[in-house]
């Protein structure tokens, strides 16, 4: 049989089985290998970076926000290849006297931007300090670096901002030199948290009392925004702690 009249026949048997002419109770063999080998035939249109973007779950669930990959706590995620640790930065505490971060080697450490005139300053800081008060015999301790890039709302002096926090929240933890974290003159220890753990607009700290979590090894292992209750990363350091 030539080749036209094989595709005739082929074509012929599949549209008949296709549009059901075919007899019943009978397997027509040429329209299975038409079906098999149309089976192989790509269908539909690629996926593209934007299509599996579009029909992702957590898009649906959030429409105009960038869909952020999930974390697992006690896992350390960088954006930044690095070898560094926060043990290896020194930094002034409130007092201008230089403290290197290795004397908190194997602790469990929360890191934050602080300010005295904040809308979220009172939650943040009350919950901060309850927090440390619950862990600190454990492992546990919370960095805090006072910033004034915000609305302008940390304008006072070292002794002023320790005044604040330490007589009317009782804050015990240590509170550190005023510095930038966003800019050229971005403190090297949050150049090191950005790089690590990358925001949802990028490296850039949004607001008043972002949050890192770091792990006994130094590691950054999550970044919270700001409006993050220190009560819900709770969780988060006892696994840490445990770990």
């Amino acid at each position: 049989m030539s080749s036209m009249a094989t595709a005739s026949t082929l074509f012929s048997a599949t549209s008949a089985s296709l549009h059901g002419f075919a007899r019943p109770g009978r397997t027509n063999a040429p329209a299975l290998a038409f079906l098999h080998l149309s089976s192989k035939l790509p269908s539909g249109f690629p996926k593209t970076p934007f299509r599996d973007y579009r029909c992702s779950s957590q898009f649906q669930k959030n429409p105009g926000f960038a869909a952020k990959p999930l974390r697992t706590p006690g896992v350390a995620y960088a954006t930044a290849a690095t070898e560094k640790s926060i043990h290896d930065f020194t930094v002034k505490d409130i007092e201008g006297k230089d403290v290197s971060l290795s004397k908190f080697k194997g602790k469990v450490l929360l890191i934050v931007n602080v300010a005295s005139k904040c809308g979220l300053t009172t939650s943040n800081y009350t919950e901060l300090s309850h927090i440390y008060e619950k862990y600190k015999t454990q492992g546990f301790d919370i960095l805090a670096f006072p910033c004034n890039q915000f609305g302008g709302q940390e304008p006072g002096s070292n002794s002023e901002i320790k005044q604040f926090a330490c007589t009317r929240y009782k804050a015990e933890f240590p509170i550190f030199d005023k510095v930038d974290v966003n800019g050229p003159n971005t403190a090297p220890v949050y150049q090191f948290l950005k790089s690590s753990a990358g925001g949802f607009l990028g490296d850039l700290v949004k607001w008043n009392f972002e949050k890192f979590l770091v792990d006994k090894n130094g590691k950054v292992v999550e970044r919270y925004p700001p409006t993050t209750s220190p009560f819900q990363i709770e969780r988060d350091i006892r696994k840490l702690l445990a770990a």
